[in-house]
């Protein structure tokens, strides 16, 4: 399966864009298709079928059949200056034709209330400004849709319009025709600018990669390149208030940073020589010298924004189903206006009466309220989410939040702090110097937080010539050879696996056993502590119905002690668990569950739990490359509150998705059961036209926030 992608120009239409991507869906070589009218951008999965040039006129054809002038068209790369020019000529292109947008609505209401005065004085004065009016204000509407029926294209709305106020014209009413189509234009206007504002704020939200690097030259003067130009090992100079433009180390130096477009912390952190600093992060007030550990396409900033981006790509079900929706509604309710209009007349008489009441369906036969607001509503949580520092995959995984019934969280470096320090060194057959060291050259290559607190007491260097061999076994330990010495260091389990004659020590907290040769040499005790926010969001989940599991693979003195600490239920802690155990015990767990079961891990041992449950949650995302990988919702900082916040955000989110639909549909089938009674008229079909478009876009964007705040 490859992945392409392709530029959008001159579609601003909800309904078409999914009439386009529901034809692309259907053509050879296509697997799946996305046009997100936001981005501007067109994405395919395909296979080995995929013809892209057939692909390109065929669908550039049918987008032009459905909205004249849009164009799919090859996404070219720009430099920086390019890139920043091409934005600024679309920018002034956009202003340009809200001006005649504005312009045009301006002289049409005024003609427009001038036709109804001069009603008073001459019916026939009052037809020809109406006319006038009508053709200024409506006129690309009306040659849009005769191109559409060139093209054998009826149910498109341009055509529909142009129906509705011929009608209202043939009726004798060309006030309300004129009407109709001023207000038609208004709801456009204000519309489009509601939408163009929505794109302009994930533009801003997406608006955190760094435009350049400052890199030193041959002679030590600086240049400025573009990001995607460094290597690794270039060192890179970062001024007081500029973006890191990749993620590195300082090697010169020290700052405090702003990672709020990382973390959704405001809160500044000190770096200084050896810290990881990470791509996106402001500095604040020195200048830093960085070493480069990443490439721009790897770094971390990089992988946020392809996260946001992509996320539209993975719909919810509500998305999909307003996408279906919309292909079947025009038609139905044209259906219907043709009863009205024709079938009624035959029993009831009357054709004017029964023709004015069906022009009120075709007004209100666009579905675009439903199929512009719902994906903005996901992708405004989306954002609101990753400005808390939670990065979202996709619409689908926000909408099984909504369906929580259980968060299982793994205890180490999620529940506690992984932050661990040495409490007491026990010796049984060597000196406690001796058993430290040991117990070093063992855990030398562990990236383990524990085997990182042995190692943060190392007092001379380890010569790494004399390793000989060295292995990991997941949920035991490791296994080194060193001098021709066989080490063992890890827990319990890993002494019973190789014979060695240890006792078993329970302690309220982790006990490293080591051996060297077969022969135990004593015991390691070491500590960690729970975070300050476990305890609130516990109770705070406890709060919101959803219950609370805990999997450690520690002893279930050191488990159960934790577990009652944070107000976890005893049958809700399984310890002693290897990682095959714990995806197991969640298999379990999600077996007996009515609802959907949450697992949050720290993404680099809990991968094939994560990839199990139905949604997976790595915490402390921020620059690890396989909690990004595995995860379906990455929380960046390592606050497991912040989960409580994701399904307040999930729950806002589908509280907005139905206030939308139900509003719009409501509505709209409420003018037209009042439209075949006669009580609802053309101004009311507008109204619930572009009208509730207009209020559930807005409702998409501002409820999101609103709601949060």
């Amino acid at each position: 399966m490859k992945k392409v992608e392709y530029e959008v120009k001159n579609l601003d239409c909800a309904g078409c864009a999914g009439k386009i991507q529901h034809k692309a869906g259907t053509m050879a070589g296509v697997l799946n298709a996305n046009l997100d009218l936001y981005k501007k951008r067109f994405t395919l999965e395909t296979d080995e079928n995929y013809e892209e040039e057939l692909f390109l006129h065929e669908i550039n054809f049918f987008a032009d059949s459905i909205e004249p002038g849009t164009q799919i068209l090859k996404i070219e790369e720009y430099d920086e200056e390019e890139e920043i020019k091409r934005k600024l000529q679309e920018r002034e292109e956009e202003e340009r034709r809200e001006k005649r947008e504005k312009v045009t609505i301006i002289i049409g209401t005024i003609l427009f209330i001038i036709a109804i005065i001069s009603g008073n004085i001459s019916l026939q004065i009052r037809l020809i400004l109406s006319i006038i009016a009508y053709i200024i204000l409506g006129w690309d509407v009306v040659l849009k849709s005769f191109k559409n029926i060139t093209k054998g294209n009826f149910m498109d709305e341009n055509f529909l319009m142009t129906i509705a106020t011929f009608g209202a014209f043939y009726l004798n009413e060309s006030t309300e025709a004129v009407g109709v189509m001023l207000f038609y234009k208004i709801g456009e206007y204000f519309q489009d600018k509601a939408v163009s504002n929505s794109r302009k704020s994930i533009e801003k939200l997406l608006d955190i990669r760094p435009d350049y690097a400052n890199i030193k030259g041959e002679n030590g003067e600086l240049l400025t390149i573009s990001p995607k130009k460094l290597k690794k090992g270039d060192i890179i100079v970062v001024k007081a208030g500029e973006k890191i433009p990749v993620d590195g180390i300082v090697v010169k130096g020290e700052s405090t940073l702003n990672t709020s477009a990382l973390t959704g912390e405001s809160l500044p952190l000190e770096v200084n020589i050896n810290s990881e600093v990470l791509s996106g992060s402001i500095n604040g007030n020195g200048i830093l010298e960085v070493k480069v550990t990443k490439l721009f396409s790897d770094s971390t900033i990089n992988k946020i924004i392809e996260m946001v981006e992509n996320a539209s790509n993975k719909k919810a079900e509500s998305e999909k189903f307003i996408t279906k929706f919309a292909r079947y509604y025009t038609p139905i309710v044209v259906i219907s206006a043709v009863v009205v209009g024709i079938l009624f007349p035959l029993v009831f008489g009357n054709f004017n009466l029964w023709f004015g009441r069906a022009l009120i369906f075709l007004v209100i036969s666009c579905p675009c309220a439903l199929v512009i607001s719902v994906p903005l509503t996901f992708f405004s949580s989306i954002g609101m989410a990753s400005k808390q520092g939670i990065l979202i995959k996709g619409g689908n995984y926000l909408e099984t939040l909504t369906n929580i019934g259980a968060v299982v969280f793994d205890k180490t470096g999620t529940l506690t702090k992984g932050k661990f320090k040495i409490d007491s060194i026990v010796a049984i057959n060597c000196d406690e110097k001796e058993l430290l060291k040991t117990a070093q050259i063992g855990e030398l290559y562990s990236n383990h937080p524990i085997g990182k607190a042995i190692l943060s007491q190392l007092s001379e260097e380890i010569d790494e010539d004399y390793i000989e061999g060295y292995k990991e076994l997941s949920g035991f330990g490791v296994v080194a050879y060193y001098e021709g010495k066989e080490i063992l260091v890890g827990n319990y389990k890993l002494m019973e696996e190789y014979s060695i004659a240890a006792q078993e020590k329970e302690y309220a907290g982790t006990v490293i056993y080591t051996a060297q040769d077969g022969e135990f040499l004593g015991y390691i005790y070491i500590s960690d502590e729970i975070k300050d926010d476990s305890f609130s969001t516990i109770e705070n989940l406890k709060n919101l119905g959803v219950d609370s599991y805990m999997l450690t693979g520690d002893s279930k003195t050191i488990g159960e002690m934790v577990g009652n600490k944070l107000g976890i239920p005893l049958k809700n802690i399984f310890t002693h668990l290897l990682p095959q155990n714990k995806v197991e015990k969640l298999q379990e767990i999600m077996n007996t569950s009515n609802k959907k079961v949450v697992f949050v891990g720290d993404g680099i041992n809990d991968a094939p739990v994560l990839s199990l449950a139905d949604i997976g949650i790595a915490m402390g995302g921020a620059g690890s490359d396989i909690a990004v990988e595995s995860a379906d919702v990455v929380i960046m900082k390592d606050e497991p509150s912040k989960i409580v916040e994701l399904l307040k955000i999930a729950k806002l989110n589908k509280k907005v998705v139905i206030q939308n639909i139900v509003f719009a549909l409501g509505i709209k089938i409420l003018v037209m059961i009042l439209g075949v009674f006669g009580i609802a008229n053309m101004w009311m079909a507008i109204f619930s036209d572009v009208g509730v478009s207009l209020l559930a876009v807005i409702n998409a964007s501002w409820g999101i926030k609103r709601g949060y705040n």
